[in-house]
């Protein structure tokens, strides 16, 4: 699954052993007589365009599971870091692990397995009429953005499609919101498994937020899978290192050290030449940072 495809929540839904994985303004109503059609092709538009601006990313992610079931309860964590390059793809390195070793080797691991699997086959993930049928079921308003709701159901059965809703955001025509449930039936142990998913917008662009998988287990037991995306670190196209320094920082919450970096850096002679572009970008986002008291 490439990350435009992440950014916007085109989720290949990928099920291990034991427990399924899915990779990630004032409120107004979202125009109600736009056709269905429309919604779609717009949401393909923002989707390519964002595969444009997006060249990098970092995040340090949270995968956690739980099985509840006989008197036992087992859980395991794993923290995972991402990255993102659009010339390259995703990276994933595993950074700690805690818990049963059972869930953490059939659960945890094969999760990341299975999306960097997906990144590889991105025809069989697209959220588009090749492998989806479409119907408008109403709006509603996510985190104070109205958004339209799409009824999706696959054209064929396959583990990296899903049936369920989708909230369109009608402002970018980003997917916002996802309760589904697989198209195919991961496993023969499994026999039901609810997925719901959130994205935000990070510097312009939509990313994965939270994710949570909930399945029923034949043998009796449920297990829930929770991804925690974490904080991202994002570089889009087209931006001077002025600027991508300036967003680096702010995901860090140091912004407003940027533009003192810049004079030491004159200083000693080593400044980049800053345009009057870089200039007016410095002087705005430093003034909002000291409005924000920051």
């Amino acid at each position: 699954m490439s990350l435009h495809r992440a950014a916007s929540f085109r989720p290949a839904l990928f099920f291990c052993w034991l427990a399924p994985f899915l990779l990630g303004i004032a409120p107004t109503r979202a125009q109600t007589s736009l056709p269905v059609d429309q919604i779609v092709e717009r949401m393909r538009q923002h989707e390519a365009n964002q595969s444009k601006e997006l060249k990098h990313y970092e995040a340090l992610r949270h995968y956690q599971v739980q099985y509840k079931g006989f008197g036992t309860h087992l859980a395991a964590q794993m923290d995972v870091n991402l990255v993102y390059d659009s010339d390259t793809g995703k990276t994933f390195r595993i950074v700690s692990q805690s818990g049963s070793k059972l869930l953490c080797d059939k659960v945890l691991k094969r999760a990341v397995l299975s999306e960097e699997e997906a990144s590889k086959d991105k025809a069989s993930t697209a959220l588009d009429k090749t492998n989806y049928r479409f119907e408008l079921a109403g709006t509603e308003v996510v985190n104070g953005r109205p958004a339209w709701i799409l009824q999706v159901d696959p054209l064929k059965k396959s583990k990296f499609l899903y049936r369920g809703r989708i909230w369109i955001d009608s402002g970018d025509y980003a997917v916002s919101k996802i309760e589904v449930e697989p198209a195919k039936n991961p496993s023969f142990w499994i026999t039901s498994t609810q997925i719901e998913n959130t994205n935000s917008k990070v510097d312009g662009v939509w990313l994965p937020e939270k994710n949570r998988s909930e399945s029923k287990i034949r043998v009796g037991g449920t297990a829930v899978l929770t991804i925690d995306y974490g904080t991202y670190q994002v570089t889009l196209a087209g931006l001077s290192r002025i600027q991508r320094e300036w967003f680096a920082c702010k995901t860090a919450n140091l912004g407003k050290q940027l533009s003192n970096r810049e004079h030491r850096r004159a200083a000693r002679g080593t400044a980049d030449p800053t345009t009057q572009a870089d200039r007016l970008f410095i002087g705005f986002q430093c003034r909002a940072e000291c409005l924000r008291g920051q």
